[in-house]
């Protein structure tokens, strides 16, 4: 009686698999409509305590979209370099769309988090996954709305936070490149480029113990 219909249900198993970490976007603007469903999307996510944790910041000014660029930019050197011998590898990735995209969003922890104690008493970091329970719905939102958006977290933190003159207490998480696209990958951009692959699901499931594999191996 609960159940959507066929056509839905496959509607959500589809728009799951063909969401994508966007790189690659067109510069046409998307229509101010869309932006609202999509951002509705994210607020109608579960939140631990219903606390709501997420605050939205929208880069409008492009010299203040130049620094967020310049910032990941830093990071992403920093990064190669970290990665000594597949540095010259990850230099060849694509890793962010902030001056092309149509929009971006800044996600924040917000201030006072300490105050909820529900449900974060021995997990404090549920704030965090709340706020990606609301990132994840937008990404879902945004598939089906035929939009793309990667999420970029290389930045430092602490630096992103004063360029946005963010109280004590919040915290940058991410930043969200959102816009339209010539087309969606076929697989995860990571996957084509051959950095890593997909892991298997019936190696990630275990069974009444850490390491107790199900048997047999659940479909892939």
């Amino acid at each position: 009686m609960n159940r959507f219909s066929n056509d839905d249900i496959a509607a959500v198993y589809r728009v799951i698999a063909e969401r994508r970490d966007v790189r690659h976007f067109l510069s046409d603007p998307i229509d101010p409509d869309l932006m609202v469903r999509v951002l509705q999307a994210a607020h109608l996510a579960p939140s631990v305590g219903f606390m709501q944790p997420w605050r939205f910041i929208r880069i409008v000014d492009p010299a203040r979209r130049q620094a967020v660029y310049e910032l990941v930019e830093q990071e992403r050197i920093a990064t190669a370099h970290a990665l000594a011998q597949r540095e010259d590898e990850f230099m060849r990735l694509k890793v962010e769309g902030i001056r092309e995209c149509g929009e971006v969003l800044v996600v924040a922890l917000m201030d006072r988090c300490e105050e909820h104690v529900f449900g974060r008493r021995t997990l404090p970091e549920m704030d965090l996954a709340s706020v990606s329970c609301a990132i994840q719905n937008m990404w879902l939102a945004a598939r089906a709305e035929g939009i793309g958006m990667g999420w970029v977290s290389m930045f430092e933190p602490e630096q992103l936070k004063q360029l946005l003159q963010m109280p004590a207490g919040a915290k940058p998480i991410a930043i969200l490149c959102l816009g339209h696209v010539a087309a969606f990958y076929a697989k995860p951009m990571l996957e084509q480029q051959g950095w890593a692959a997909r892991q298997s699901l019936s190696d990630l499931l275990f069974v009444d113990r850490w390491g107790a594999i199900e048997s047999p191996a659940v479909p892939e």
